[in-house]
């Protein structure tokens, strides 16, 4: 609207809102999810490389986009390159959608003149990780699938069984034993109790969250998971693996190390491990190496810090940080798996466990009658 004003000649002089509709409201609200931005990359990439002006390429990706909510994202972009802003700059406007890392990277692609090479390596980043996503997501679907399925059954039995069979012992007129009457008091709670203590949980969960948004709760929780047995490992490895890939692909598509090193430190979720990247920073600014301050935090992996140490010695540091990506994430893979292996018998014995306790409560009455005639 504001260009074809300019094309006019005129000059507004009054602003006022417009009527938001709904559908448009929920356009603004929502964010590309990972696939969407994989592909806006990867097509724009692919349009700047066969030779195309960036409107031209930002329009026909717009008509290719293949929805509503990514085609209004595209054309506002566009309206904006076409204002005199540079791509970088166009995308901070939906930066839900566009992380800085990603601007960032973008922007370095437009100083160096190589837009569409790091637009191509930011696809495959970015597709890379989406897989990782989806196989953790599916690596965890059954587990998530037995849990949800043994809390229905433990539910199912307290709230409806067992009420049916405690009749039966209602009136024996003798002391039940002590697993029947745990059983008893077990789903006596559960049936007069089960609503509130579900809405005292998810008022548990509410607080939890609105207090984990304070830097100091955060922190304390970010380091008592980070110090699990198992999950911590798995953790460091993703994020540290997280933080190669960036600060490769930043230092390739040509930022300055201290910049990509400030970015790719901000990438990183765990606070804990964040302090550790911004000690790392303060160190390479002061003049030292970066495979010696990573080494220096004592909380990177040595696999990390000795490939950057070889990638600044042979003058290679975006390969070797790639590299090192690689193998974070094949460790990665390989650690998810191992644990999942000790997590689902252990799903499976607990549910048993709790199916067998309720069997032998039900069936321990019924023989201490038998044995009394």
């Amino acid at each position: 609207a504001r260009r074809v004003l300019r094309e006019q000649q005129l000059v507004p002089l009054t602003v006022s809102a417009g009527r938001r509709t709904g559908h448009g409201e929920w356009g603004r609200r929502r964010a590309l999810n990972g696939e969407q931005l994989a592909l806006f990359t990867r097509l724009l990439g692919t349009l700047l490389k066969s030779g195309l002006a960036l409107d031209d390429a930002l329009t026909l990706l717009a008509r290719q986009a293949g929805g509503q909510q990514i085609e209004r994202i595209v054309l506002d972009v566009r309206a904006r390159v076409l204002e005199g802003h540079t791509l970088e700059q166009a995308l901070a406007a939906h930066d839900r959608s566009f992380p800085e890392v990603f601007r960032a990277t973008i922007g370095a692609g437009e100083r160096s003149r190589h837009l569409p090479l790091v637009l191509t390596e930011l696809a495959g980043y970015i597709e890379a990780r989406e897989r990782l996503r989806q196989r953790v997501r599916l690596a965890l679907l059954y587990p998530a699938v037995l849990c949800v399925t043994a809390l229905l059954v433990v539910a199912g039995l307290l709230t409806y069984v067992v009420p049916e069979v405690v009749k039966v012992f209602a009136d024996v007129g003798q002391r039940l034993p002590w697993a029947t009457r745990a059983l008893i008091a077990a789903s006596e709670a559960a049936r007069h109790h089960g609503l509130t203590a579900l809405g005292l949980g998810a008022a548990a969960v509410w607080t939890m969250r609105r207090l984990c948004r304070r830097p100091a709760p955060r922190r304390a929780l970010h380091a008592l998971v980070l110090g699990l047995p198992v999950l911590g490992p798995l953790i460091l490895q993703t994020e540290y693996g997280k933080f190669a890939r960036t600060l490769g692909i930043l230092l390739g598509g040509g930022v300055d190390m201290l910049d990509a090193l400030t970015i790719s430190a901000k990438a990183v979720p765990w606070l804990p491990l964040r302090d550790g990247l911004t000690e790392v920073v303060t160190q390479v600014r002061e003049g030292a190496a970066l495979g010696h301050a990573l080494r220096e935090t004592g909380r990177v992996p040595p696999l990390l810090s000795h490939l950057v140490t070889s990638g600044e010695q042979s003058g290679d540091l975006p390969r070797m940080l790639e590299t090192a990506a690689e193998a974070f994430d094949q460790k990665t893979a390989s650690a998810l798996g191992f644990a999942l292996g000790l997590f689902e018998p252990l799903l499976i014995f607990t549910m048993g466990a709790l199916v067998l306790f309720v069997v032998v409560a039900i069936l321990l009455p019924i023989f201490e009658m038998n044995q009394l005639v």
